[in-house]
């Protein structure tokens, strides 16, 4: 691997962000629940649950636009006005740093809280089935009332601390 360590190439921060927002079409609801998140203007690639070990939680970084950028999300449109819908993710992190952490998502009709227990919950429950034990659980929830088209979107955003932007 030209001298690098593989723990090197994998992203080392990880950012939870919630949004939501209306639009006049299904994706334009998307769109907009993205921008309120803070990840509007960059490439999601969707991916597991899974946080590489001894990543660090942060606040979500200035990712140069058109980036692509590893995501674990939840997200959830609805069409029905005045149905309230969530998403909420959460992330796990191990008491051994050796180990990866887990993140966990989830979007539904239903409150902010109850969507934000799920997730703590599916991450305590993840660990238990691994035999590990958690060190700390974040995690991050948003609602939306529907007026026209809703969505409520929540991710972790997998980066770089310090990465080197090639302009």
């Amino acid at each position: 691997m030209n001298g690098l360590n593989f723990m090197e190439k994998l992203p080392n921060t990880v950012s939870l962000t919630a949004g939501s927002g209306e639009g006049e079409t299904e994706l334009n609801a998307f769109d907009r629940a993205l921008l309120n998140a803070g990840v509007g203007n960059i490439n999601l690639i969707k991916i597991s649950s899974i946080m590489p070990p001894r990543a660090e939680i942060t606040p979500l970084p200035k990712i140069p636009m058109g980036s692509l950028v590893p995501v674990a999300y939840g997200a959830i449109i609805s069409e029905e006005p005045g149905e309230l819908i969530s998403a909420a993710v959460s992330v796990a992190v191990p008491k051994d740093e050796n180990l990866c952490g887990l993140i966990m998502e989830f979007s539904g009709k239903c409150s902010k809280k109850e969507a934000e227990k799920k997730v703590r919950d599916m991450a305590k429950y993840g660990f238990e089935m691994r035999g590990w034990e958690i060190k700390k659980i974040e995690s991050i929830a948003v609602e939306h009332i529907v007026e026209k088209i809703g969505c409520a979107f929540a991710g972790v955003v997998l980066w770089y601390k310090n990465k080197e932007v090639i302009r």
